[in-house]
């Protein structure tokens, strides 16, 4: 049998292209390795709490996850994040200090709470001011995230600003990221005004629909998954390799080959190197360049009438500097409703992978040393639950999107190949769905073009 679409891995980006591809009349076949689909995607319940394994939400200003939830049907389960009660909180000397009023990210536009704040010392707030008057010096090459920011605000503002909100969303080193491709459009300001300050005010901030930063499901997003999974036959397999045949692609899983017009890979970059190897060494070797990290979400659950800190905000992260175990905690039932019955509270927590030989226990005794330390907390939690997520974020080192361009050169020379996933052009839930649609729109094109039986 010859299969119209393959599809390798089952995460967000494999089941957006089984689902536009199915739409479309053309039933793929997806191959995943592990038991279950939906990638980083998991969603469970423990005692009425709906806990986020992986993500927790998706940027509303980004349309594609909403445009697929709408034609799922699942538009009127979208629940927007409070954003009227989104205060986050920076550890600094082991309190916690609101993060000022005004932030772009990490770009101040409002000078007097940039002034009164207590995380920045004068000098730094001084430094920070100042750079509403740089001057434009157009495009330059591709730098650090470390290097651009230092340059523009100074080492405070990366250490207790930027490296917190940048390890929470990619769980990487400003050092190493890539400013062109992780903050494009800060990139894009500089270059047109110089000050990002400047450019930030006089750029109008894109608007998410609803009026929320983040949406979710009210379910959870496991909803989104399980909406997504009978668009494809979803065969548990390890794929082994993938080779030119004289009409297409053939696939090596499970032991078997598998014939096939067209392959999607959706993996992680690490998983898809070893797969294309013999076909293409060059491809290969870029893929596996592309690093990824790991991260471990932990959940704990407290009945409220025994939890003693009060929860004004939705949470904290923890700067590098003052990082014992935990990157940073969610305050779960402020920052999204139908998640926590009212006699309970559930707090997020956010650990690195350089704890993945933890145990489960362990993990949990150390972020209980954290949050006393941070919060006082002497609560004892009622439940808990630990995902752990191996090689799971992406890091867009320096030259990325060099390494990217060449990536897709070498793969748009291999008839019927496609890839998708977190290692090319976004890590969150909107650009896989976007790359997941755009490899199935590829694929319709072609069979649209092709000459139809008399």
């Amino acid at each position: 049998m010859r299969h119209k679409a393959l599809i390798i891995g089952g995460g967000i980006s494999g089941l957006s292209a089984a689902y536009y591809l199915s739409k479309a009349g053309i039933r793929p076949t997806l191959l995943e390795r592990h038991a279950r689909v939906g990638g980083v995607i998991q969603t469970s319940v423990q005692q009425g709490c709906v806990l986020e394994e992986g993500p927790d939400g998706f940027m509303a200003a980004k349309p594609w996850a909403m445009n697929l939830i709408r034609e799922l049907g699942l538009a009127d389960q979208v629940i927007g994040s409070n954003d009227h009660s989104r205060h986050t909180y920076i550890v600094k000397n082991g309190k916690l200090i609101p993060m000022p009023d005004g932030l772009m990210m990490m770009v101040p536009t409002k000078m007097l709470p940039l002034a009164e704040t207590r995380l920045f010392s004068w000098g730094a707030k001084i430094r920070m001011g100042l750079e509403i008057f740089r001057q434009p010096h157009g495009p330059q090459p591709d730098r650090s995230v470390y290097e651009f920011l230092l340059d523009h605000y100074g080492q405070e503002c990366i250490d207790y600003l930027a490296e917190p909100l940048l390890a929470g969303v990619y769980g990487g080193d400003p050092r190493e990221m890539s400013v062109n491709s992780v903050l494009s459009r800060f990139v894009e300001i500089e270059a047109k005004y110089g000050s990002l300050t400047r450019g930030a005010l006089a750029t109008p901030r894109p608007k998410s629909p609803g009026g929320s930063f983040l949406q979710t499901l009210k379910c959870g997003l496991g909803q989104l998954i399980e909406a997504l999974r009978p668009s494809a036959d979803v065969v548990q397999a390890d794929v082994e390799t993938v080779e030119n045949s004289g009409a297409g692609l053939r696939v090596r899983a499970g032991g078997d080959w598998l014939e096939a017009d067209h392959v999607v890979i959706a993996t992680p970059a690490g998983d898809a190197a070893p797969v294309l190897r013999t076909m293409q060494p060059e491809l290969a070797s870029l893929l596996a360049g592309i690093p990824y990290t790991s991260s471990i979400t932990l959940s704990l659950g407290y009945r409220k009438n025994t939890f003693d800190h009060p929860l004004n905000g939705h949470g904290f992260l923890v700067p590098r500097k003052e990082r014992k175990h935990i990157f940073g905690c969610t305050w779960v039932g402020n920052k999204f409703d139908h998640r926590v019955p009212d006699n309970m509270v559930v707090l997020r927590c956010f650990l690195g992978g350089d704890r993945m030989p933890l145990s489960d226990q362990e993990l949990v005794n150390a972020a209980l040393s954290d949050l006393h330390s941070i919060m006082n907390l002497e609560a004892e939690p009622v439940f808990h639950n630990v995902a752990r997520w191996p090689h799971s974020m992406a890091q867009y080192t320096v030259g990325h999107e060099k390494r990217v361009a060449r990536i897709e050169e070498l793969a748009g020379r291999i008839p019927g190949l496609n890839l998708a996933g977190n290692a090319y052009h976004g890590i969150g839930i909107p650009d896989c769905v976007r790359m997941g649609q755009e490899a199935a729109t590829k694929i319709i094109a072609e069979y649209r073009r092709e000459p139809q039986p008399a």
